[in-house]
C-alpha cells in the first residue's frame, strides 16, 4: 500500500503530538505514526513545566488540562544534618504558572490527540510503526511502516519527521552522525506509599549509599533512584527490600514502608542517554525531541524541550509545507532556533554529572549526615532564599521558550 500526506510525523509522544496539533490547524496535512495501540506506558516522563503550560493556555487547551488529575510541585526540599533546606522555588515564577504539574503522561497525550481530531487535515494512526525511510535520489520521501497486524505499506511525504525518542529507528536509518556523551550512571524508577505526614513537593536525598529524586504525586512517590552506569543486574542480585531499605535510612518516614516494592518487577530501568545529532535533518527529514538530542533525566526538561522544538518546527515550517516548498534551508532553520538551548542544558547536565552526581555514586558527596560543612550551593539557599529562584527558572522556564504561533492560538 502506498499513501500520500504532506509531513508524517513518527512517535506519539509529546514532541510529535503537539508538532501533529500546530500543523494541522495551519491547515497542513499531517499524519501521526504511533507503534503502540494506547498511550499507557508508566514512568514516562510526567513533568509538564510552566513553558508546556503556557502553550497549552495559548492553544485553548489551558481549562481541558487543569481537569487532568495532577499534583503540582512548587518547591524542591533536601534534607540535610540541618533540617530541610529548599533548593529551588517554582512560586517565585512569575506568570500563573509558578509550579510544575504532575500529570500522567497518557492524559496529556490523549488530551492533544482530541485536540488535533478536530482538525480535518489531521490522521493519527495508532498501531503502527515505522520501519524504515523511503528514499527517492538520494532524498527522503516518506517512510516504510508495519501495523500490529502485519500489514506493512509506505506513506509518502513532503517532510518526514523523527520524533521517535533516543532509540530512533528513522535516526538509525538516516545515518546522522551522533555525538555521544558518556554518563555515569542509570536510574530505577519504582512507587512508595506516600502518606499525609510526609513532606511535599519534590525531594532529593543525597548520602554515602543513595542518590533518590522523590516527586510527590499524592497517594505515592514516584521514586527514582540513581546506580552505577551498567550496574542494573549485579545490583538486582540483592533482595529489593535491602535497596529501599537504604534510602529510608536517610528519609526515615520511610521506614515503615521498606516492604512497600516487594519485587524487582516493578522497579524499571532507565538506560541514561546523553547525546545529540550533529546536524538534525536531511532532505526530506527532521529529527526532533530526543531523536535529535537525547537528555539525562537530570532536571526531568527533556519532555519540555522536545516540546520546545516541536512548537519551533510548526511555526517555521507551516508556511513551506503548505506552499510545498520545504528546503533544508528550511529545516536548518529549526536546528539554529533550538540549538542554544540544547547545547546549554546539556553542558549543565554533563557538568552536574562530572562535579555532583559522579562524585556521590561513589560516595564522595553526602549531604544527610555530611559530617563536615554543607556543599556551598547548599550552604547558599539556606542563607539567601532569593537564589531559589535560579535553579527554579533554568528548570521551569529554560532558555528561548517558545509559544505557539498565531494560527494555533484558540
Amino acid at each position: 500500500m502506498a499513501e500520500r500526506t504532506t509531513c508524517v510525523v513518527v512517535g506519539g509522544g509529546p514532541a510529535g503530538m503537539v508538532l501533529g496539533l500546530l500543523l494541522a490547524r495551519a491547515g497542513v496535512e499531517v499524519t501521526v505514526l504511533e507503534k503502540h495501540a494506547d498511550f499507557l506506558r508508566d514512568f514516562r516522563g510526567d513533568t509538564v513545566h510552566p513553558t508546556t503550560l503556557d502553550l497549552l493556555d495559548e492553544l485553548g487547551l489551558g481549562e481541558a488540562f487543569a481537569k487532568l488529575p495532577q499534583n503540582r510541585v512548587q518547591r524542591v526540599q533536601l534534607p540535610t544534618t540541618e533540617g530541610m533546606v529548599q533548593f529551588g522555588d517554582f512560586t517565585q515564577l512569575k506568570g500563573p504558572h509558578n509550579y510544575i504539574a504532575m500529570v500522567p503522561q497518557w492524559d496529556l497525550l490523549d488530551l492533544l490527540a482530541d485536540a488535533a481530531k478536530q482538525e480535518s487535515t489531521f490522521t493519527l494512526r495508532m498501531e503502527t510503526e515505522a520501519v524504515d525511510l523511503v528514499r527517492e535520489h538520494g532524498r527522503v520521501v516518506g517512510v516504510a511502516y508495519r501495523t500490529a497486524g502485519g500489514e506493512t505499506g509506505e506513506i509518502r511525504a513532503d517532510l518526514t519527521v523523527a520524533a521517535d525518542g533516543r532509540r530512533s529507528v528513522l535516526r538509525s536509518a538516516a545515518a546522522l552522525r551522533i555525538r555521544d556523551f558518556p554518563t555515569p550512571l542509570d536510574v530505577w524508577w519504582f512507587r512508595l506509599p506516600r502518606k499525609e505526614d510526609d513532606p511535599e513537593g519534590g525531594i532529593g536525598v543525597m548520602s554515602r549509599s543513595r542518590a533518590v529524586v522523590m516527586l510527590d504525586r499524592g497517594d505515592y512517590w514516584q521514586t527514582a533512584t540513581l546506580i552505577r552506569k551498567g550496574s542494573d543486574a549485579e545490583q538486582r542480585r540483592q533482595p529489593v527490600s535491602e535497596m529501599v531499605a537504604s534510602i529510608a535510612e536517610v528519609a526515615p518516614w520511610l521506614s515503615d514502608r521498606v516492604d512497600a516494592v516487594r519485587t524487582w518487577d516493578d522497579v524499571k530501568l532507565l538506560d541514561v542517554r546523553l547525546d545529540r545529532l550533529n546536524r538534525w535533518y536531511q532532505e526530506g527529514l527532521l529529527c526532533i525531541g530526543d531523536a535529535a538530542h537525547a537528555m539525562s533525566p537530570v532536571g526531568g526538561v527533556g519532555i519540555n524541550l522536545a516540546v520546545q522544538d516541536a512548537v519551533a518546527a510548526a511555526t517555521l515550517l507551516a508556511t513551506p509545507l503548505r506552499k510545498g516548498t520545504v528546503t533544508t534551508r528550511d529545516l536548518a532553520k529549526v536546528q539554529r532556533r533550538r540549538w542554544l538551548p540544547t547545547v546549554v542544558v546539556q553542558s549543565a547536565q554533563r557538568f552536574l554529572h562530572a562535579r555532583v552526581l559522579g562524585p556521590a555514586l561513589s560516595g564522595e558527596i553526602e549531604i544527610v549526615r555530611a559530617s563536615g560543612k554543607l556543599p556551598l550551593p547548599v550552604r547558599i539557599m539556606k542563607r539567601f532564599p532569593w537564589f531559589r529562584r535560579i535553579p527554579a527558572y533554568v528548570v521551569g522556564r529554560g532558555i528561548r521558550p517558545e509559544h505557539a504561533p498565531a494560527f494555533a492560538r484558540r
